[in-house]
């Protein structure tokens, strides 16, 4: 399909979310005949490097976000915002200094809105067209909605069908022109996996911006200790410690995909953040979990108490945690799901752009 194109896949370093959801993709485009570069920084570059050691790979930074320790973020997000917006600029022109070494046919950006290029066929994935926020949420969705158009194309990691799995925050009245609905994206992949002889009573997956991602680790381990059985905390820290033990708790920086699938298959009771990428991973394997939105997140918030209506998720706030008490009642597991072509339908529009472009090139 892709004829050897040369595809920069470059997520946004923010957590690990963003750098997770891009494995299918980098998945599919080499299945389809891609030869994808991977841009990021970071845990997402050191996740992507140990998912994909064969493929050439670029360093471009991103902003290092830090969330507050109390319950709102609305004051450390607010100090921040002029450096994001700068942010955009920066990996602009960063950008525009790589991109002809690379030899790019096309880029695809997730939620990085300075990785473009007018002459390049340029692709954004993001779930959030509606973004949420606790202060100056109109202008917020004015800016976003300027960086969405400046691209090619707008590929939504969620089904057409309202609610999908990310409600409103990917649904609405105007939706951009450009965009195509993907479905649900998941590293995991479609149906049934055997899980792994080792396993456990409690996996609990943490992630997210700093200090909160340590908060949530610390406070997980500790009711951990006072819980019965084997437990498995993965502790989103690609590359940054070793697997340590702790009376019946393991704790590991991180998971390649087919471990961590393989932990949650197997796993008596699940607990986690929120956050998009892992409401996905989620669905893909059928199960459900006890979900921690990360204080003061309105995305996290708002994705919670959705999927809890819906019923195939429970929550709990961060300073209320009480996995012991949570255990005595777990959320239901709908079984793993099957994806649909959507996927293949926006690579085939994404091939016939590079198509085009090259032709266009060829008779200039």
């Amino acid at each position: 399909m892709f004829d050897d194109a040369r595809i920069l896949v470059a997520p946004l370093d923010w957590g690990l979310g963003h750098a997770t959801r891009c494995v299918p993709i980098i998945k599919a485009l080499i299945t389809h005949g891609a030869v994808p570069v991977i841009g990021a920084d970071k845990g997402p570059l050191a996740l992507l490097r140990a998912e994909f050691p064969q493929l050439e790979h670029v360093r471009i930074p991103g902003i290092v976000v830090r969330y507050g320790k109390g319950p709102s973020q609305t004051w450390a997000m607010a100090k921040q915002f002029p450096a994001m917006l700068r942010s955009v600029r920066e990996e602009q022109l960063l950008f525009d200094r790589l991109r002809k070494d690379l030899r790019l046919d096309a880029v695809i950006s997730d939620q990085r809105f300075g990785i473009r290029a007018g002459e390049l066929p340029s692709v954004l994935i993001t779930h959030q067209i509606f973004p949420f926020s606790p202060m100056g949420q109109a202008i917020l969705r004015r800016i976003n909605r300027g960086q969405i158009d400046r691209f090619d194309r707008c590929w939504i990691p969620d089904m057409p069908k309202i609610p999908g799995l990310a409600g409103e925050l990917s649904h609405g009245h105007h939706v951009p022109g450009h965009a195509r609905y993907l479905g649900p994206v998941s590293r995991f992949g479609d149906g049934d996996v055997p899980a792994s002889s080792e396993s456990y009573r409690v996996v609990a997956v943490i992630s997210g911006p700093e200090p909160q991602r340590t908060i949530f680790e610390q406070e997980v381990i500790k009711q951990l200790r006072a819980v019965d059985g084997r437990h498995l905390v993965v502790s989103g820290t690609p590359g940054q410690q070793e697997e340590r033990r702790e009376g019946n708790i393991r704790t590991v920086p991180h998971l390649g995909a087919e471990a961590l699938r393989n932990a949650l298959l197997g796993a008596e009771f699940i607990v986690s953040r929120s956050g998009y990428t892992t409401l996905m991973d989620l669905h893909a394997l059928g199960r459900s979990a006890l979900l921690v939105p990360t204080p003061g997140q309105p995305e996290q918030e708002y994705l919670a108490k959705l999927h809890v209506a819906i019923g195939d998720h429970n929550i709990q706030r961060q300073h209320e945690l009480d996995i012991a008490t949570a255990l005595q009642d777990p959320p239901r597991n709908a079984g793993p799901v099957k994806s649909d072509d959507l996927l293949m339908k926006a690579f085939a529009d994404l091939a016939a752009l590079i198509k085009a472009r090259r032709s266009s090139t060829f008779t200039q």
